[in-house]
């Protein structure tokens, strides 16, 4: 492991070097005339449609209780402990004077990205905890400021993520900051933050330090691929308007996600919430790897690298983007389990990111599910009924189908192609071009294949279809 000072000083080299290119592209690229229309707006957006699969960083103060605060358990996710159980400011403020983390390691976190066939990386540079993990003139409660530790994480991270191709973005809470008065959140320390008519508070709030912050995060780290704001609790009037004014002057390429109070470039779901259906908008999945975000020393129910596969691609194939989370160790250690299985799914892209990378959605629906007749939700909703046999992913010509479980016919296994026109020059296993299919037609009309039964494979395995012309018709 590098030395605080080198790996310090290879950060700020290789940021430096990484900023003045992207500064003289952006000085030679003409910025469109209205940055919120909808061309501008899919300017912005290829990368985002194409690279799909993201790495979403859940680190900070919160780490070192890690879900127990005086020997009492804290209900709910990780990094809300000082909100659930209503941790006072000065006593929780004392928790920086223990942040040591001497095994962070920015190399390590982008490799694991890179490793897992993740192409960009979201690092939580201000939680509602109100701690940052970048050097702040805003405010000294800060990683540089308040701590031993006295690095800056979002300038070593950012340049890990330029030394390995990898998008850097930034969360940043917009709205909640249980440190501040007049940040929304935290009515315990501040009883201005419980009264109804408090705009002169949080006002205050942010011009004095989350839009300062934001603007520091977009002028002294390089290109930041998007920022992600969240909880916009009393974002009305103009206070979007003015984060999203700071976004597209500074760094006019970076993205705004759905939850900054306006429309964004793209829309977020709810947290681990994959839509039933497919959709032609930008959207994203964010989730996480076991029950919570920032880490907890008694949550070790991951997610297996199967299930996790199955959710990239069914994200992937209503045309979405799966940004999955990691909550490293007070130490700066991301836990083994979610290395472990993080690698197993990249192992599996390295074969079959084909299937993923610049793909569309599927063509087809039938595969998602379908509403039950009866059963309701308890808010009266009809249920959704998911299918999980395959997915579909597009490319012009080309058909992804990723297989999970296929119907046994004997020494075989039978998949039943989805209805359409297109005439199929060949169906093969994208691992191995070598093994081709027969199409085959039933007196019906459905095409089928026989696959060889080793194929039930429960990470899935990719079927190419190649057809006629460049868009299925149906």
């Amino acid at each position: 492991m590098k030395t605080p000072s080198r790996c310090l000083l290879a950060a700020c080299l290789a940021l430096v070097g990484f900023t003045s290119s992207v500064s003289t592209r952006a000085a030679t690229s003409a910025a469109p005339a209205d940055p919120e229309s909808p061309a501008a707006k899919e300017k912005r957006l290829e990368w985002f449609r194409h690279d799909k699969f993201g790495l979403f960083i859940h680190w900070g103060l919160y780490a070192i209780p890690a879900g127990y605060w005086k020997g009492q358990r804290a209900p709910d996710i990780g990094e809300w402990i000082m909100n659930r159980l209503r941790i006072p400011v000065a006593e929780y403020s004392q928790l920086a004077a223990q942040f040591n983390p001497s095994q962070f390691d920015a190399d390590a976190w982008a490799q694991l990205a890179a490793d897992a066939g993740m192409k960009y990386v979201v690092l939580t540079a201000k939680h509602h905890d109100g701690f940052a993990l970048f050097r702040s003139a805003a405010s000294p409660f800060n990683v540089c400021d308040a701590t031993p530790f006295r690095r800056d994480v979002v300038q070593e991270l950012a340049a890990a993520c330029a030394r390995r191709g990898l998008r850097f973005g930034v969360y940043y809470s917009q709205s909640q900051d249980w440190h501040e008065p007049g940040g929304a959140g935290n009515d315990w320390d501040f009883p201005v933050n419980a009264e109804k008519d408090r705009s002169g508070a949080f006002d205050r709030y942010l011009r004095e330090k989350a839009e300062p912050q934001v603007r520091e995060l977009l002028t002294h780290y390089g290109p930041i691929c998007l920022v992600w704001f969240d909880t916009p609790q009393l974002m009305s009037g103009d206070r979007p308007k003015r984060l999203t004014d700071l976004v597209r002057t500074l760094q006019p390429d970076c993205l705004i996600d759905g939850r900054l109070g306006a429309v964004g470039d793209y829309r977020s779901t709810g947290d681990n919430v994959i839509p039933p259906a497919g959709s032609d908008e930008a959207w994203e999945t964010p989730a996480t790897l076991n029950h919570t975000w920032g880490f907890r020393s008694d949550d070790t129910d991951w997610k297996s690298p199967g299930e996790l596969v199955f959710k990239l691609i069914d994200v992937a194939s209503k045309g979405g983007n799966y940004l999955l989370n990691v909550g490293p160790t007070k130490d700066g250690v991301i836990p083994q389990a979610s290395q472990d299985n993080l690698r197993t799914v990249g192992r599996w892209l390295r074969v079959n990111g084909e299937a993923l990378y610049g793909t569309g959605r599927s063509p087809f629906g039938e595969e998602f599910g379908d509403y039950a007749a009866r059963a309701r939700t308890r808010d009266g909703h009809p249920v959704f009924l998911p299918r999980t046999e395959w997915r579909c992913t597009t490319k012009p010509g080309k058909l992804y189908f990723t297989l999970f479980h296929l119907e046994r016919d004997g020494p075989h296994a039978y998949f039943a192609l989805p209805a359409f026109r297109n005439a199929i020059r060949s169906a093969s296993l994208l691992e191995d071009p070598h093994t081709i299919f027969p199409v085959q037609q039933a007196p019906d009309g459905t095409r089928f294949l026989h696959l060889p039964r080793f194929l039930n494979d429960a990470m899935g395995t990719v079927l190419l279809v190649e057809f006629e012309g460049d868009r299925i018709e149906r």
